[in-house]
């Protein structure tokens, strides 16, 4: 199974439980409309707003912080910029997460 191929299958496994998995990283968070809105823990927020992951619809795993212009664009790249990993540590860690098959290990 190639990595792209796990990219996407985790990506897709994510969507499908996105709520909980937002829930999961960003405990504190909550859904407003079609996003979720949460503190960014990679810097001193102290007030919700400014960074949100959008949940459903076609933009689903988009994200950023309108403080910073972070921004991304799956659940894989939003794990890998809350817990500062490599976007291959992230597929993995999020696979994990989900309890899903990753196909081995790989240095990336």
């Amino acid at each position: 199974m190639s990595s792209r191929l796990d990219f996407a299958n985790v990506n897709a496994a994510a969507l499908g439980a996105f709520p909980a998995v937002l829930s999961r990283l960003l405990p504190g968070g909550k859904i407003e409309g079609r996003e979720f809105v949460a503190l960014n823990p990679r810097r001193n927020d102290n007030r919700l707003g400014s960074f949100k992951i959008r949940w459903s619809g076609s933009r689903a795993g988009c994200w950023a912080d309108f403080a910073t212009g972070d921004r991304g664009g799956d659940p894989v790249s939003l794990v890998a910029y809350l817990e500062n990993l490599s976007q291959g540590e992230a597929v993995r860690m999020l696979a994990r997460m989900l309890g899903l098959e990753t196909g081995g290990r790989r240095n990336e």
